[in-house]
């Protein structure tokens, strides 16, 4: 079986060649306005993922709650709890930025697109899968921010909640709702450019990655993060996977669910969204020199995610040609 390399991983390899290369032009000296095209950037992003939203579908999703109540648990409880059980391990102030890192990643939502994509390939339950997706991201303007809160004040010193929640107001949830009273007039022309709009959400997502790098190269932040910490975070990354992975699988048997209901809740469970990630960390870090390293262990993640569960879908979407079988 072949497997392509996401073109989407390597243009995030690339944007952070060119910040290392080129990182004047992502400081506050620059004089490309990349901040002012990242904010109206977020908001359109997040004005198109309510257009594309359908509060009938989502309405007829609500039946099947213990699928949703599992996905959601594994994606805001499972995985901060994991990662906040190594936090009186952390010894200085780099180890506590790797794991504000780490916390950083298992605090967020589920992602949409891939996360339908994969479950479509691996014929789970696509319309589970939608509705998990996509209530998902709802649920993490609101609970990311939360979760992170009770650590990023011990961090940087000028974290200021009001602020925080006012962007998050005017640049997030303003846009989605304004999407969603929009829906019935614009949604079908947001189903029919998805893909362009797709394109225009990686596009703000690879700037704002650009600018959270060419930051931290400019300051040498990198130069805390020894070889041995870039090894013990990749292998973090994966264990992190697939310890909820399985652990989401566990709970999906002892539920009895059948087994497209156990493929829609590890695949959808399991899954962390890079859209949410880079807007949040704008939005949650942008005084943080750290930035950078903030996102490191997400785009990891992100790579990682997209590698195996494209492996598992591909054995399972043959499943039906050799008999029933199980993750």
């Amino acid at each position: 079986m072949k497997f392509k390399i996401d073109g989407f991983v390597l243009s995030i390899i690339a944007v952070i060649g060119i910040a290392y290369i080129f990182p004047q032009w992502g400081t506050a000296d620059s004089l490309f306005p990349i901040d002012t095209i990242s904010a109206i950037g977020i908001s359109l992003i997040f004005f198109f993922y309510g257009l594309k939203l359908s509060p009938q579908k989502l309405k007829a999703g609500l039946k099947n709650w213990k699928l949703h109540l599992l996905v959601q648990a594994s994606t805001f409880l499972i995985f901060p709890l994991i990662v906040l059980t190594f936090y009186p391990l952390m010894q200085n102030e780099e180890q506590e930025t790797l794991w504000l890192a780490f916390f950083f990643l298992a605090a967020l939502p589920s992602t949409v697109s891939s996360s339908v994509v994969m479950v479509s390939m691996a014929k789970g339950n696509i319309p589970a899968a939608i509705f998990n997706a996509s209530i998902s991201g709802i649920i993490g303007i609101v609970l990311t921010p939360i979760w992170m809160g009770l650590f990023v004040q011990n961090t940087q010193a000028d974290f200021d909640f009001t602020e925080i929640y006012t962007k998050l107001l005017l640049q997030i949830l303003v846009p989605v709702f304004l999407g969603l009273l929009l829906q019935r007039f614009l949604g079908v022309l947001a189903q029919k450019y998805s893909s362009q709009l797709s394109l225009f959400d990686k596009s703000i997502i690879l700037l704002i990655i650009y600018k959270s790098f060419a930051e931290s190269f400019e300051a040498k932040i990198f130069g805390s993060v020894s070889l041995l910490d870039l090894v013990i975070l990749f292998i973090g990354v994966l264990a992190l996977f697939f310890l909820v992975f399985f652990s989401t699988g566990i709970t999906a048997k002892k539920l009895k669910f059948n087994l497209e209901d156990q493929i829609t809740a590890q695949f959808c469970g399991t899954k962390k969204s890079l859209v949410h990630g880079t807007v949040f960390s704008k939005i949650l870090f942008g005084k943080m020199a750290s930035i950078g390293i903030i996102l490191l262990p997400l785009m990891i993640y992100h790579a990682s995610q997209i590698l195996i569960m494209s492996i598992i879908a591909g054995k399972l979407a043959r499943r039906k040609a050799v008999g029933e079988g199980s993750i």
